[in-house]
């Protein structure tokens, strides 16, 4: 059975403007799967609407099976169970995810507690342990801290390690990196690259960045204004692309990001 299976996901606005249009795609357990595409393009819509999380006033028909659980008309309870178990979400700001007035610890400690009964001592030590996967130094430290006292580049690693605390059979990656500067950006992306090939984790990877979409996913779908474009092997899809506006991406990634031509010759 496919980890996530949408059929014809369409998103519309109060006002009945089509954002995302009959979009469908499916993905295996393990695979890893990039959605690409321009600000605008739906990418990042079709990530939330995946999980229940669209903003209110918006509707969405059509199909998104999670795990098996359908996720189109779902209750909040059904999406309650459905949230960190089956599928987590990292965002391109960390902030969105983390409370800036509780301590990193804490945050971490709540799914560890609520989906795995963990407490006292053994929760502790597997928040210790949840930061030390991530390659946080001085976690006990990084534990005790608020958000806001700690840097960029560690907000994004403790937004990782909250996404894979109860140890989702699906990870999306939402613009995960975008927010920092280039060499912590490769630091993030080997270990992002890691951490799901250790749990053989499903991976849907939201980026504007062909280059960045190459290194850590097997397939690609492209978007444009709410569509799919083209799809297919992302080795293929750097080295023959089809449509005007993938080659425009693939031309733009090649000028910024030279790893493009390493994957495209693995």
């Amino acid at each position: 059975m496919n980890i996530l299976d949408v059929r014809d996901l369409t998103i519309r606005t109060a006002d009945g403007r089509i954002l995302v249009d009959r979009l469908s795609l499916t993905m295996a357990p393990g695979e890893r799967l990039g959605l690409i595409g321009e600000s605008g393009s739906g990418k990042s819509l079709t990530t939330l609407a995946v999980l229940g999380l669209l903003p209110d006033g918006m509707t969405v028909t059509g199909s998104a099976e999670l795990a098996g659980t359908q996720i189109v008309g779902a209750s909040e309870k059904q999406l309650t169970g459905v949230r960190g178990q089956d599928a987590a979400i990292v965002f391109q700001e960390p902030l969105t995810a983390l409370d800036p007035l509780m301590r990193v610890g804490r945050q971490i400690a709540e799914p560890l507690s609520r989906r795995r009964g963990l407490k006292g001592a053994e929760l502790k030590r597997a928040v210790v342990a949840a930061l030390e996967q991530v390659r946080l130094p001085e976690p006990d430290r990084i534990a005790r801290a608020f958000p806001h006292e700690i840097s960029g580049g560690q907000r994004q690693r403790v937004a990782l390690a909250m996404a894979l605390a109860c140890e989702p059979k699906l990870l999306i990656a939402d613009e995960p990196t975008t927010a920092l500067d280039v060499t912590v950006q490769s630091d993030m992306l080997d270990l992002l690259d890691t951490l799901v090939r250790e749990r053989d984790m499903a991976v849907l990877f939201v980026s504007h960045d062909l280059a960045v979409v190459a290194r850590v996913t097997e397939r690609v779908l492209v978007m444009k204004d709410g569509h799919a474009v083209e799809e297919g092997d992302v080795r293929e899809i750097v080295r023959t692309p089809r449509e005007e506006y993938t080659k425009a991406l693939v031309e733009s990634a090649r000028q910024l990001e030279s790893a493009l031509d390493l994957r495209s010759t693995r």
